[in-house]
């Protein structure tokens, strides 16, 4: 006679359902990513469309052109650094009351070039500024 406990079958766990489970995550997972390289960023400069140009008696116009040379209000200024473009500005700014300041710069001007008539422009106490940006039809037109 046998009088020892039949002995419970250990649970089997079946891996076929999960392996299915985790091909089909899978599958979705490799056709939903997208595998795209950003190798630069590309950088374009923004056009507006604003109104016609209104006439403005108290605005500077400030020119910089691609190889760094300014002109404020259509002069030249003589050099390319800050101290002659700040007293280009304070000339232009002595006659107009509450002046506007509006830098048009070249699309392919340096950074540093339109940064320093910023800089001289806060050295004459010029608040007001803007940039000149390009309408799509290629007149140019000041943000307001």
């Amino acid at each position: 006679m046998n009088f020892r406990k039949p002995r419970p079958e250990d649970p089997e766990i079946n891996l076929i359902p999960f392996i299915d489970v985790l091909l089909v995550i899978l599958i979705f997972l490799m056709l939903s990513t997208t595998y795209s390289k950003f190798t630069e960023l590309s950088v374009t400069l923004p056009s507006a469309n604003a109104d016609a140009s209104r006439d403005r008696p108290a605005e500077i116009i400030v020119a910089v052109a691609s190889d760094g040379r300014y002109t404020v209000d259509h002069q030249a200024v003589d050099g390319r650094n800050v101290d002659a473009l700040a007293a280009a500005l304070r000339t232009a700014a002595e006659s107009r009351k509450d002046p506007f300041l509006i830098i048009s710069a070249d699309a392919v001007s340096t950074h540093q070039s339109v940064i320093n008539v910023m800089d001289a422009a806060r050295r004459v106490g010029l608040t007001r500024m803007t940039f000149a940006a390009q309408t799509g039809n290629g007149a140019p037109a000041a943000a307001p």
